[in-house]
């Protein structure tokens, strides 16, 4: 009985959250983390008067709707008991993204085929503002069954995300170190970015150096700085670090490696302009795999973590329950480009 108040409790003071769902989520919580199986009685309106102090009217409201929603029955002398474990049906899960770009759209899609009709996701995007990603999840806290998030780079971060229920939490795409026992599914960028290099670094040798485009008040990851300074210092390679690309700026002999599809576009407008062959007279590298990358002027070649198996880890996450901590490999695609 204590773990179904605790979980109650959990959902008190959650900004615009009624008693009625208060009552709610917190059962439907409880039965999920098997803090009740099935045939346990419930709480009785007396016991719940006397621990919330909420209203008769209010309680017996929220027992109707989770008998509506077939996970509670009631028998005459017995009560109210679980009836049904399976709350998959009932789960809602909020996902928190950095932004609809293309391989997040990718991450959603298989997410959302794997969880099937039977889960509501509500998706909310930060962009990489801090601010944004706090009010999100105070937003959004108490409301949920699980939380899939997205983290941002940024020492108030972890503060933000440990007053999540560490136990309905998934963290994704990026890691960020926190306190607690939680689960996450994350790329790892330095070391493969270096690995990457390594594999092409015949290739880069051909050419008259390389420029990378690193966005330091962005979202680009600093590990992949690191990267680079530690290849380009290993390999004796001529190199240049701008913070974007201006259009009009595609050097000939040079490779140019951006992880901002913005920039990319520009560049290969800039190669169509100047008429600069990408793969012969300059070299194109870019983050993060998509379909247009494999067809536009003869390949693009790029690496990224496999978002489609990240996604659907996330999705056995949730329909699971099982605690996972993993990195995602990531994948070096050869084209044309480079």
């Amino acid at each position: 009985m204590n773990d179904v108040f605790k979980e109650i409790y959990e959902m008190e003071g959650v900004s615009g959250l009624s008693k009625h769902d208060q009552l709610v989520n917190g059962i439907l919580n409880a039965i999920q983390n098997k803090s009740l199986a099935q045939g346990d009685i419930l709480p009785s309106v007396n016991n719940l008067i006397n621990e919330f102090g909420f209203a008769r009217e209010t309680i017996a409201k929220a027992y109707k709707d989770l008998v509506q929603r077939g996970v509670v029955e009631s028998k005459n002398r017995v009560g109210f008991y679980v009836s049904n474990c399976d709350v998959k049906q009932h789960l809602k899960v909020a996902l928190v993204l950095f932004a609809f770009d293309a391989f997040q759209e990718t991450f959603y899609k298989v997410f959302r085929s794997k969880l099937g009709s039977g889960v509501t996701i509500d998706v909310f995007f930060h962009h990489n503002n801090i601010d944004v990603l706090e009010s999100t999840i105070q937003g959004i806290r108490g409301r949920y069954g699980l939380y899939v998030v997205a983290p941002i780079p940024h020492k108030r971060t972890a503060s933000i995300l440990e007053t999540l229920p560490l136990d309905r939490f998934l963290m994704i795409d990026r890691y960020e170190k926190m306190e607690g026992d939680y689960s996450y599914i994350a790329q790892e960028f330095e070391n493969s970015t270096y690995r990457v290099f390594e594999e092409l670094a015949e290739t880069i040798k051909k050419y008259d150096g390389m420029i990378y485009y690193h966005r330091p008040a962005a979202d680009t990851p600093i590990e992949i700085l690191h990267a680079f300074k530690q290849f380009v210092k290993a390999h004796k390679i001529k190199h240049e670090i701008r913070a974007e690309y201006i259009p009009g700026s595609l050097e000939k002999g040079k490779v140019h490696f951006t992880i901002n599809n913005t920039e990319l576009w520009s560049m290969l407008k800039d190669c169509k302009v100047k008429k600069l062959k990408p793969g012969r007279d300059v070299g194109i590298l870019s983050h993060n795999d998509e379909v247009v990358k494999e067809l536009i002027f003869d390949g693009i070649t790029t690496y990224a973590a496999d978002f489609k198996m990240m996604a659907e880890k996330a999705a056995n996450f949730v329909l699971t329950r099982n605690k996972i901590r993993e990195i995602i490999p990531t994948v070096l695609i050869r084209r044309n480009s480079l």
